[in-house]
């Protein structure tokens, strides 16, 4: 098949690609160029920008694709961009919204048929924690309205594996490898759900190959903290309050970690059977964890809490 991916040069765009490539598909990505591009050479690179709306996407013009995963669309007016500027050019549009898309508090766990957030006004462009979840929610309303049937909705939980470079997941299993005694938050009892990238990469691959509508979240197993730190490595965890790590780690870092008894619980607790029906895949976490650290030993990452700044606080605690 000839798949069109937005975005393609990093992360989950990457996978994509690579699991495109794997499935013996010709793959045409499009982007602005400005990230590190270290894809395969069969790959066909264009250039668009989805901020400049239709002038951004001549590249576009007078192609065919059987498919497009719109991973790089986060506002509706990039959505409306790309989404008209391919209709009737593609059979299909797969677009990458977000867990963050649900009303919460709600119960759990949470499935396709929960209440989602008001979607954003149009022209919002911002993209924030208070913006993000309906500026998704906008976006899936226009790929319904442009594609109808012809579109497919995939919302992932957090995404986790190899080429992170966000350290909300990466910092927890790198500084468990690193060894000694570590700052973690609660008492290792709440509950970790992320989502391997790589899953999500086949999955969005899959949907394409079978031509699949719908709806599907995806979500990896669930774990307690204690649980995931012990796979990580961990020699020693002293657990402490989030409150006294977020005067030390970045709302980033520190997002990984939800109570079970908070009223966003739901960002950890997502039912992925839909799509498992669907033919997802899910890495058993401890495959993530290894193969997130080997990534992760090589790169040289800047610590999300020093060394000197965690034992400062473990003196404290």
């Amino acid at each position: 098949m000839d798949i069109l991916i937005l975005g393609g040069s990093r992360f989950i765009g990457r996978h994509t690609v690579e699991a495109a490539l794997q499935g013996g598909h010709r793959v045409t990505v499009l982007n602005r160029g400005q990230s590190p591009d270290d894809l395969p050479p069969e790959v066909e690179r264009l250039r668009g920008d989805l901020d400049q709306g239709a002038d951004g996407l001549v590249a576009l013009e007078g192609r065919r694709w059987d498919a497009c995963a719109d991973i790089s669309g986060y506002t509706p007016r990039q959505v409306r961009a790309s989404a008209e500027r391919l209709r009737g050019q593609i059979g299909r549009y797969v677009y990458v919204s977000s867990r963050a898309a649900y009303a919460e508090p709600c119960p759990l766990p949470i499935t396709e048929d929960h209440a989602l957030q008001r979607p954003a006004a149009q022209d919002i462009t911002e993209i924030d924690g208070e913006t993000y979840g309906p500026l998704k929610v906008a976006c899936e309303e226009v790929v319904r309205e442009v594609y109808g049937p012809a579109c497919t909705i995939v919302r992932p939980q957090v995404v986790a594996g190899p080429d992170d470079q966000s350290l909300r997941y990466t910092y927890w299993v790198e500084r468990a490898a690193r060894g000694g005694v570590m700052l973690a938050p609660g008492d290792g009892s709440d509950h970790l759900q992320v989502i391997d990238v790589r899953d999500v990469a086949r999955f969005l691959v899959r949907v394409i190959e079978q031509d699949r509508p719908g709806t599907f979240n995806l979500a990896g197993a669930r774990l307690t903290w204690a649980e995931f730190l012990r796979l990580a490595g961990a020699e020693a965890v002293r657990w402490t309050a989030p409150a006294k790590l977020g005067a030390a780690l970045s709302d980033t870092e520190l997002g990984l970690y939800v109570s079970d008894e908070a009223p966003d619980a739901g960002r950890m607790y997502v039912s992925a059977e839909r799509a498992i029906q669907a033919g997802l895949t899910i890495t058993d976490p401890a495959v993530t964890i290894r193969d997130t650290q080997i990534w992760a030993s090589g790169k040289a990452l800047p610590y999300a809490l020093t060394p000197a700044r965690e034992a400062e606080l473990l003196a404290r605690t």
